[in-house]
């Protein structure tokens, strides 16, 4: 299992791809499409079969798909559908070629599709959107995608119940909670979409990839008997069908089962075809994780030779190697294979790879982040001493207003000398009033920067501080570790030297200590899956045995920015901490709830309590990070405290920054 999981963190690049759904059925395909070309069709119908079949030959014969795609363009003749649909074909096309220039496709096949509404102007917008998620997904991350999904693609499919277009994207959202180890919602995900596509489309490509997303689910989770049900099911759909471009699919789906069954020697001789049937339809990234597969399997069997040769090859033919972070994945199997054969200095050379690659990547952000503060700050300088010089320049405008008003007052008659005078006053009260208004205005803007700046900055040492522990110290400690087993293997008794035994281990459970703290300085949850789970996942870190949490959520939605969740999810952890360190309580409430634009937060702790002044509350308590946050998200706090336990109550306003 845990071979499995090396795995799965290297296919985080390769498991969502736009998939070519053709029929399993390919040359009846081809044929009828190819026909069409030739017969006196419409224009219209000929460039469909022209964008059809640039998208066959996309990744099996770029010259030809790029004819095809150039010869519908000439059919468009001013038919504003088939120009929108010209643009989603020319995306497909360059997607594995040049996702920038393919994302820009996209767009623009979005914007001409919406204006056209009817059911096959949706479905294909729909697969765009997914589409350009995917060309984003490795600058913007998963999240990114799964926002795509569930906002734009799957709700205009979900228009057309039914539609085959649904149950595929419901089959690939769970490819992505599956390789993000959320195993029991992509089942549910691939559940949505067997129930539509058994139903309506039996013999179809989407019910296949659906049938190998279940059995992939269930090898990762090592429940092999439920996997064989579902590949069995996608074996009887595309065995017709032998020349199939998607065999390939199912014999990596074959692959992760035989391994998941320990049958190693079945497993090799399913990958040895698998690599023919992606090496004939150039599918070089399913390729290379037949490769990797096959190096995991020679590990097992410990023929290290042969699989230190398979993972430099993968390295060498770089179609996995081009993502940074599969590279560092290889670079720390090699250094891990390197100790296993009793090569230390190799080892060691891997792991330093492994470590300035990482630190590269790292310096790389730091960088950015640095730019990004830097130009922020002198923006905001900018902006504040603009205001300033506004301010002073109003100031000045109101003192020679106000002489010159005078000095015309002296010249009127006696008799208009005190109405003239009151008309001044009451002039001088209102301006005076609306400049200390204004200057009150940018003196609060001034502080909200101030804090958005020191909260930003925190969050920011926090990330840093967690990178550097886990990556750094964490990657020198692993070093350390590597050099113990190695000298002890060589130098001690396993027998005679339990205490060194003793104390390699309590290394190793530092290692793994100093990670844990790592990832509680920022929590990952937060970033992949919002703001209720990260919630829900801090409620349970801290429930124990003599302690126990009610976390109750109430519509809170999934489309708050980053920023306002986080800052959330800091005030949670400080009232949890505080009621867990200072109130000494056994039993914990804590409700989150949101009406529109407003956040409540109420957390009722059975504790000791304090004193009522609030001043006492912030210096015993620690609360004033807590109330920065608070001030800075608008909000207002109120706190009750007796014997019988205390009561915080806050109202956020989360309309945007």
């Amino acid at each position: 299992m845990k071979r499995l999981l090396i795995l799965l963190s290297i296919l985080l690049s390769f498991g969502v791809q736009s998939q070519q759904i053709i029929p399993l059925n390919e040359k009846p395909y081809l044929d009828s499409l190819q026909s069409i070309i030739r017969s006196n069709e419409t224009h219209s119908a000929k460039a469909n079969a022209a964008f059809l079949l640039s998208n066959y030959y996309r990744n099996i014969d770029s010259l030809s798909s790029k004819k095809y795609l150039e010869n519908g363009k000439l059919l468009i003749k001013g038919d504003a559908f088939l120009s929108a649909k010209y643009d989603f074909y020319a995306a497909q096309y360059n997607l594995d070629r040049n996702k920038a220039k393919a994302a820009t496709s996209y767009q623009k096949a979005i914007k001409a599709l919406s204006k056209i509404k009817n059911e096959e102007s949706d479905l294909l917008q729909a697969s765009a959107w997914y589409s350009y998620g995917v060309t984003q997904k490795d600058k913007e991350g998963y999240p990114f995608l799964v926002k795509i999904i569930l906002e734009k693609s799957i709700p205009l499919a979900k228009k057309y119940e039914g539609s085959r277009n649904l149950g595929f994207l419901y089959t690939q959202f769970a490819v992505i909670l599956t390789y993000n180890a959320e195993f029991k919602k992509a089942e549910e995900y691939n559940t949505k979409a067997l129930n539509i596509l058994e139903k309506k489309y039996p013999n179809s490509t989407e019910l296949f990839f659906n049938y190998l997303n279940f059995s992939n689910n269930f090898c990762y989770q090592a429940k092999s008997t439920e996997a064989k049900k579902f590949l069995d099911k996608a074996e009887m759909l595309i065995s017709p069908y032998p020349d199939s471009s998607v065999n390939a699919f199912y014999y990596y789906s074959k692959t992760l089962y035989y391994i998941t069954q320990q049958r190693n020697s079945e497993a090799v001789s399913v990958i040895d075809k698998g690599i023919l049937y992606a090496k004939r339809f150039n599918q070089n990234l399913l390729a290379q994780m037949f490769y990797f597969n096959k190096y995991d399997i020679l590990r097992k069997l410990k023929k290290y030779n042969e699989a230190k040769g398979t993972l430099e090859a993968i390295l060498s033919e770089k179609s996995l190697a081009i993502d940074l972070n599969n590279r560092k994945t290889i670079y720390k199997q090699l250094s891990s294979l390197s100790e296993e054969m009793g090569n230390p200095k190799e080892a060691l050379a891997w792991e330093q790879k492994y470590s300035h690659l990482n630190d590269s990547l790292n310096t790389e952000n730091v960088k950015l982040e640095i730019n990004k503060i830097e130009t922020k700050f002198n923006t905001a300088e900018k902006e504040r001493k603009i205001a300033t010089l506004n301010t002073e320049k109003k100031q000045k405008e109101l003192e020679v207003n106000k002489k010159n008003s005078y000095l015309w007052g002296l010249s009127l008659v006696l008799l208009l000398v005190i109405s003239l005078l009151i008309f001044l006053y009451i002039i001088f009260r209102k301006n005076k009033k609306i400049s200390e208004q204004k200057i009150k205005e940018i003196k609060q803007k001034e502080e909200l920067s101030l804090t958005k700046a020191i909260l930003d900055g925190e969050e920011r040492e926090r990330e840093r501080i967690a990178r550097d522990l886990h990556d750094g110290l964490g990657g020198m400690l692993a070093g350390v570790k590597i050099n113990f087993s190695t000298w002890s293997a060589n130098h001690l008794d396993s027998e005679k030297d339990k205490e060194f035994y003793k104390i390699l281990g309590q290394l190793d459970n530092s290692v793994s200590e100093l990670r844990h703290v790592a990832r509680n300085l920022m929590p990952e949850s937060l970033l992949n899956f919002g703001l209720e789970t990260a919630l829900n996942d801090l409620c349970e870190f801290y429930n124990r045995k003599d302690l126990e949490i009610d976390f109750q959520a109430i519509n809170i939605e999934k489309n708050l920015p980053l920023t306002i969740q986080l800052n959330i999810y800091r005030i949670v952890q400080e009232l949890l901490a505080n009621a867990i360190k200072h109130a000494e309580a056994s039993n914990i409430l804590l409700q989150c709830s949101q009406s529109e634009k407003d956040f409540f937060i109420t957390i009722e702790d059975n504790g000791k309590g304090f004193e009522n002044d609030i001043h006492q509350k912030t210096k015993s308590m620690g609360l004033s990070n807590l109330k920065n946050r608070v001030d800075y998200l608008k909000g207002n706090m109120e706190i009750s405290s007796d014997n019988q336990g205390t009561t915080i109550n806050i109202e956020l306003n989360i309309d945007g920054e």
